[in-house]
């Protein structure tokens, strides 16, 4: 029917991407922000005192990827190549592919962050009384985020 407003997606069904390579399974994804500063300032020769507004620099947050913990350690393994001493990190793709309700593997939107590395490395918190996974979280920082859509305008 037209005019409708789509349903939006949920946010439980994804996959993570890194140069095109599917990466173990994550349980959580957060901070997906970008935030443009603003110059202000009056013209010289203004007659009011209206303060004018010029975008800035684009800054982008890190990401934050959580998942259990498991035996693959690329992650990890790429942060200690930083560590050791590596002047220019080895810097990539990664992608967030959100897919729908309907159980194809069509993804309907994308994040993408540009030259991404490891920035930070979280090991799980481990109490012998407890029965709760693992959960490590690594931190990338990046250059760009580019945002697609790549679905049908919304969820069925």
């Amino acid at each position: 029917m037209a005019g409708e407003f789509p349903y939006p997606y949920k946010g439980y069904r994804f996959k993570v991407e890194i140069d095109n390579i599917f990466v173990a399974g994550f349980s959580e994804v957060t901070g997906f922000d970008a935030t443009i500063d603003v110059t202000e300032y009056r013209e010289g020769d203004a007659k009011d005192n209206t303060v004018r507004k010029l975008p800035g620099l684009v800054k982008y947050s890190n990401i934050t990827f959580k998942r259990g913990v498991v035996d693959a350690i690329e992650f990890f393994t790429w942060l200690d190549e930083i560590n050791q001493g590596k002047i220019t990190p080895e810097r990539k793709s990664v992608i967030v592919r959100l897919f729908d309700d309907s159980n194809q593997d069509t993804p309907v939107a994308e994040w993408k962050l540009v030259r991404a590395f490891p920035c930070k490395y979280v090991g799980p918190d481990l109490k012998g009384a407890s029965s709760d996974v693992a959960i490590e979280s690594i931190e990338f920082a990046h250059e760009g985020l580019v945002r697609t859509s790549l679905g049908g305008g919304g969820a069925e």
